[in-house]
Formats: C-alpha cells, sequence, structure tokens
C-alpha cells in the first residue's frame, strides 16, 4: 500500500502544502494567502491539497511543519526549521546546489549547503521587510504598477537612477520623490531591483558564495531579481519551476525519513 506524506509551510504572507508518495514525487500542492488566521491558512491549504490529490486526512502517514507559522499547525506531527527544509527541496531538485538564497514574503535567507542538502552555515534577515516580497508589492503600489509587471518594466531600463534606503518606508518616499522628479518608471523598477541585489550581495559575503547557485521563495518569480543578483554576484543562477514550494517540499522529505525511522524503531 502507498503511502503519503505531507510538508505545510506557513510562510508570513503565503501558506504552501506538497502532499508526496514514497518515491518522493509530487501528488499535489497547493498555495494560499496566509492571512490573519495561519492556523486557519494550514488547514485550508492541506484541503485544497488533499482534494486535488483525491485523498482524505487519515491517508497522510506523517506531516511536518516549517516556515514562520510552523508551531500553528496542530495536525503537524513535528516542526523543522525552514532554513534546513529549503536546503532540502533545493538538494532534491538540483542535486549539486551549494547556495541558496531564499527571499519570501518578510524574510531573506542565504543557506551554504552540503551533501544531501545538509546546512553548513546560513544568514538571515527577519528584522525587517527590506528586500523580500513585501517590500516590493509595496514598491509595485507606490509605482501604480502589477507587481507582476515590475520585472518587464525594468527590462526597459535606459538611464541608471539610485535608490538609497531599504527600509520600505523609506524607500517608498525615495520612490514617490523620483516620479515626482520626472524619472522614468522603468529606471525606478531597475534601481529597486539593483538595491535589493546589493543588500543580498552582502549577505552571500557572510555565508559565501559557492556554485551552484539556486533561488526559492516567492521573489524568484521576478525576472528582475534574478537578473540583478546574476550581475552583483557575476554567476548564473537556477530557478525551479515552482520555487514558492521548495520549503514545503523539503519539509515533505522530512517527513518521509521521519516516516522510515518510525518504522525501523517499530
Amino acid at each position: 500500500m502507498t503511502k503519503f506524506v505531507a510538508g505545510v509551510d506557513i510562510g508570513s504572507l503565503w501558506t504552501k502544502v506538497v502532499i508526496i508518495d514514497e518515491s518522493r514525487e509530487i501528488i499535489s500542492y497547493s498555495m494560499l494567502r496566509s492571512g490573519a488566521s495561519h492556523e486557519k491558512a494550514a488547514h485550508t491549504a492541506m484541503e485544497a491539497a488533499l482534494k486535488d490529490a483525491g485523498l482524505n486526512f487519515d491517508d497522510l502517514s506523517y506531516i511536518v511543519s516549517t516556515g514562520y507559522g510552523r508551531s500553528r499547525s496542530r495536525f503537524a506531527n513535528s516542526e523543522i526549521t525552514e532554513i534546513s527544509c529549503h536546503a532540502r527541496g533545493a538538494n532534491l531538485l538540483f542535486p549539486e546546489v551549494r547556495t541558496v538564497i531564499d527571499i519570501g514574503g518578510q524574510d531573506s535567507k542565504v543557506i551554504g549547503v552540503g551533501d544531501k542538502g545538509r546546512v553548513l552555515r546560513f544568514v538571515m534577515n527577519d528584522k525587517c521587510a527590506a528586500g523580500t516580497g513585501r517590500f516590493l508589492e509595496v514598491m509595485a503600489q507606490a509605482l501604480e504598477v502589477e507587481l507582476g509587471e515590475m520585472s518587464d518594466l525594468a527590462s526597459h531600463s535606459h538611464n541608471e537612477v539610485e535608490v538609497s534606503s531599504m527600509c520600505t518606508v523609506f524607500a517608498e518616499s525615495e520612490v514617490i520623490s523620483l516620479i515626482s522628479s520626472g524619472c522614468e518608471k522603468t529606471d525606478i523598477a531597475a534601481a529597486l531591483y539593483r538595491a535589493i541585489a546589493r543588500r543580498i550581495v552582502g549577505m552571500v559575503g557572510q555565508v559565501g558564495l559557492h556554485q551552484m547557485v539556486v533561488m526559492s521563495g516567492g521573489v524568484a518569480k521576478s525576472q528582475g531579481i534574478v537578473k540583478a543578483l546574476e550581475q552583483k554576484l557575476e554567476t548564473t543562477i537556477l530557478v525551479p519551476s515552482e520555487p514558492q514550494i521548495v520549503g514545503a517540499w523539503g519539509a515533505a522529505l522530512f517527513a518521509l525519513e521521519r516516516l522510515a525511522s518510525q518504522a525501523l524503531i517499530s
């Protein structure tokens, strides 16, 4: 009988669930906004993933929660930090990965990865929203464009301007001032990506840059930040087809390992 396990990544902005089987293949996954209740978001995201997989809750043999709100998942069998889960998930997708850059909704991380996804070192910025998904959302609002339009805007930049502050409030004021002074939105968007890249490069410097480099998290969907980072780091960055579920996939892999350990003990 096939066994199924799940990983639940409860982020500050988005909650992700990945269900896998014993071959480590994804059976289904779901993503939804975390909202005000992380517990409710975890439950709703799990229900959606189960429905898509054609499974019931009782069909899951083990569940691992991770992320900002991992303690809010009452149905999880255990919790594991998102650092370990992103490293493990990235390793499954890219076995030669040595550096993981994860930029989520409210924090950013750079992780040095060893064999089999083992975390060697990491640095994390969770003190402010600088350079995160929330930061980009606020900047898009200031530019009066959709978040998904910013990368295309930046690609048409022809003049270099600078956004010096990474504080969300001050950066928003800078953007408004630049617009008022007649700067093109294309140039401002490009400046924002360069500013984020500078901050992440500083974090990479603390961990050390080792090939290959993989980017996870929702911000990895932005070609603007990926290209800016590639230019600053002078390297190629690999991005999974769905970077936002890497942490949940890693949590599911840990769930599979813990289920196997239980079987050996019993």
